[in-house]
């Protein structure tokens, strides 16, 4: 079958069930790949966005044929979010109840994605290792044993989770090659994928590499490469990485890995959106990355596969935040040794959301509603005259008997507050301290110039991040 091929339509299904699978892939041809040819297999374009989609069906359908999931029953799972979501799509078409356990790293949208769907989510700590009563699995073992009919996926040791892609993954990804994979990389979040399509390769007699793509900070890597676990530390990379080696995971199945820093997953996912055109999620900058090294340091052509395994939609708060990269000292800004490194969100970049005097209480509390703030700078003529915050709001809202249109119509320079808290962008740390225990965020000038907003949250982060 051609790449290019042009993919046949089918007709209406009567579930969303019947669609998962069957993925597209294309092939990088924007990005340097060396003397490779890179194809991604796009399963993100499964219904639950994610490729955790074939397992969860697979997972599922394997505890009902054994009697372990019965109807009205409850499905437990302990998740990063992409396999919680397939529970919850799979398990809402066939009438089950749905408990996650997802770490609290996890992006805000698929929390929200989630709870929407229906799922009853309980968030835990991120920062504990495996066997900690908090950490997700064992958190999520306890409560299934607690509930009456509950079932405790664990996909970290289901022979259903290989399985799915060993029958389906694997075989997909055979054809659309034409049966010339010379290397093909994963990670490992709870080990199904790269275990079942590895296996399945060499079931068809392909010699293909098999490549793990891990974060640094997770110990995987260090087991593949050196036979012992790796330096455990944090990453923000989610869905793939662990601290200890699943049962799911044939280790013995992996030719090489790859530890990625968070930054070059990150450059490099938003590199494939400038570039290909493709919105992927933080763990595809992963494979990917680790999937681009593999490719330039090959002497001859060889062909390439790994996946973008979810959209890049469900992270746009966090790897397609510039703010939020900033305040995860994974963003590009130089640093200069002054107050304006606490600052994420710049004036002079366009950054901060600000307001005119003469703006209306109604457009500001809507700006600062929008972007999630609770103070703006006023700004007028280019300089900074004011400042206005909720309790400036609140305290306008008090004030008299007139309808709360009248009052949000009035202009902002009727409530901002104008003897404002200054620092200079020179200035020690030291000099936030007597602000914030006044209650106040320190406003930055750089002279009369407007530089930004500190707030403690961003000293916090900033002491955090260079300790």
């Amino acid at each position: 079958m051609s790449l290019a091929a042009t993919p046949v339509l089918t007709g209406p299904t009567g579930s969303l069930l019947d669609l998962i699978g069957k993925t597209p892939m294309v092939e990088v041809t924007k990005i340097d790949t060396g003397p490779c040819r890179l194809f991604l297999k796009l399963e993100a374009q499964n219904p639950g966005g994610s490729i955790k989609d074939r397992i969860a069906l697979s997972m599922i359908a394997a505890a009902e044929k054994e009697g372990f999931l019965k109807p009205g029953g409850t499905i437990v799972e302990a998740t990063a979010g992409n396999t919680g979501l397939a529970l919850t799509l799979v398990g809402q078409a066939k009438g089950y109840k749905v408990l996650l356990v997802i770490p609290d790293k996890m992006s805000k949208e698929k929390i929200q994605h989630l709870r929407a769907m229906g799922a009853d989510v309980r968030l835990t700590r991120s920062d504990v290792p495996h066997g900690h009563p908090e950490y997700y699995t064992d958190m999520a073992e306890r409560l299934a044993q607690q509930l009456p009919g509950g079932f405790y996926v664990n996909q970290f040791a289901n022979d259903a989770n290989s399985l799915a892609h060993f029958e389906t993954t694997g075989p997909e990804i055979w054809e659309q090659m034409d049966h010339k994979v010379d290397a093909f990389v994963a990670g490992i979040g709870s080990g199904g994928t790269i275990t079942g399509i590895a296996r399945f390769l060499k079931s068809v007699g392909s010699d293909a590499k098999i490549i793990l793509a891990d974060p640094v900070g997770s110990t995987l890597a260090g087991v593949v490469n050196e036979g012992v676990p790796g330096p455990e530390g944090s990453y923000t990379v989610e869905g793939i990485g662990q601290n200890f080696v699943p049962d799911t995971a044939d280790m013995t199945l992996i030719d090489k890995a790859y530890s990625i820093p968070d930054s070059e997953a990150v450059s490099t996912v938003r590199d494939l959106l400038l570039k290909e055109g493709i919105l992927a999620g933080s763990s595809s900058g992963t494979l990917i990355a680790s999937a681009l090294r593999w490719c330039r340091e090959q002497t001859e052509p060889k062909r390439v596969v790994t996946f973008v395994c979810d959209t890049g939609a469900k992270y746009l708060s966090k790897v397609y935040n510039d703010a939020w990269l900033a305040d995860q000292g994974l963003g590009d800004q130089p640093l200069h040794g002054d107050l304006s490194d606490l600052i994420s969100r710049k004036y002079a970049k366009g950054d901060v959301v600000v307001a005119g005097p003469d703006d209306t209480l109604d457009t500001a509390f809507k700006r600062m509603r929008g972007a999630d703030v609770s103070q703006l700078p006023i700004i007028q003529d280019g300089r900074l005259v004011g400042i206005l915050d909720e309790s400036d709001l609140v305290h306008v809202m008090n004030t008299d008997e007139i309808t709360r249109r009248e009052r949000f119509a009035r202009p902002v320079a009727s409530a901002m507050t104008r003897d404002l808290d200054t620092v200079q962008v020179g200035e020690s740390l030291d000099a936030l301290i007597p602000l914030f225990d006044r209650d106040r965020v320190a406003i930055v000038l750089d002279g009369e110039t407007f530089v930004g907003l500190i707030t403690r949250t961003d000293l916090i982060n900033h002491l955090s991040l260079n300790r």
